[in-house]
């Protein structure tokens, strides 16, 4: 299934993709797109609903993030061993956890927003992972069971806020707007294989990201295993599982965002996102 959130900021209801791609409004079946709804027992509910007897929802509704109410946004940095070496960082032997902060989250076509004073802002596709199951101490064969699905995260990033200004990564991560997850959720059941996932972006058309998850150096099972030792994943809780090669930090000389660039990314069978960035209030 693919589970999305439409309508305008703040109002958004929950819906689902069809097999003819249109948008079914789900609002007379549950609230929201968040923890309750991506537990097992519900999600099979909504497995089982006829999505002919849903009402259709217009095309050009705009997409809020997929999923709300977000309790963690848990992100894995230099999960990619060349993209380790275009950081001029180690490869991490555990792996490198930091937090974006969930007013970061916005929808996958929303402005990214240039922060005050941010000379060196970048982009990062990334894998998402969505908890359906609350985990606690899980092992890594039992970590698949845990999660509801996988969404793309646009792990926006200010790198003079991140490097250069202390060690504290999180300030350079979490800004408004630094967080687009969608279009939309896809269950675990879609995704034959999340370790073999091409995934790419794009800035003003020209492509600078073009990997696969299959070189992702921790997996998205072991990922949720290892968190789940230092801290209880609940249902909603986003995990950002690292990028491939190709930021802005690794070009020569390195490139960074400026206000009117557009930035378009996608994985194959989780969609595409597009956005434009814009200047701060």
């Amino acid at each position: 299934m693919k589970l999305l959130r439409f309508g305008p900021k703040g109002q958004e209801a929950p819906g689902i993709l069809d097999g003819n791609n249109e948008i079914r409004d789900l609002s007379s079946f549950l609230d929201d797109i968040d923890g309750t709804a991506l537990q097992p027992d519900l999600l099979e509910k909504i497995r089982g609903l006829d999505l002919s007897s849903l009402p259709i929802v217009s095309s050009d509704v705009r997409i809020g993030a997929c999923v709300n109410k977000v309790g963690k946004f848990i992100c894995i940095g230099l999960n990619y061993a060349d993209h380790a070496a275009e950081s001029n960082m180690p490869i991490p032997t555990e792996p490198e956890v930091f937090s974006k902060f969930t007013s970061a989250i916005c929808g996958p076509y929303d402005d990214i927003i240039k922060p005050r004073n941010s000379d060196k802002l970048d982009w990062e596709v990334e894998l998402a992972i969505v908890i359906g199951k609350k985990a606690s101490y899980v092992s890594e064969s039992d970590a698949a069971e845990h999660i509801a699905g996988y969404c793309i995260c646009n792990d926006v990033s200010e790198r003079t806020f991140q490097l250069e200004r202390g060690n504290q990564w999180d300030k350079g991560k979490g800004c408004d707007s630094f967080g687009p997850i969608g279009p939309y959720l896809v269950t675990s059941d879609e995704i034959t294989d999340p370790h073999n996932l091409a995934m790419w972006l794009e800035v003003n058309g020209k492509r600078f990201q073009n990997g696969n998850t299959k070189t992702m150096i921790f997996k998205p099972a072991f990922i949720v295993s290892y968190l789940s030792q230092f801290c209880t994943l609940e249902p909603g809780d986003v995990i950002s599982t690292g990028t491939p090669p190709g930021v802005g930090l690794g070009q020569n000389p390195p490139l960074y965002l400026n206000v009117g660039d557009k930035i378009t990314l996608g994985i194959a069978g989780l969609g595409d996102q597009s956005q434009t960035v814009i200047e701060s209030n």
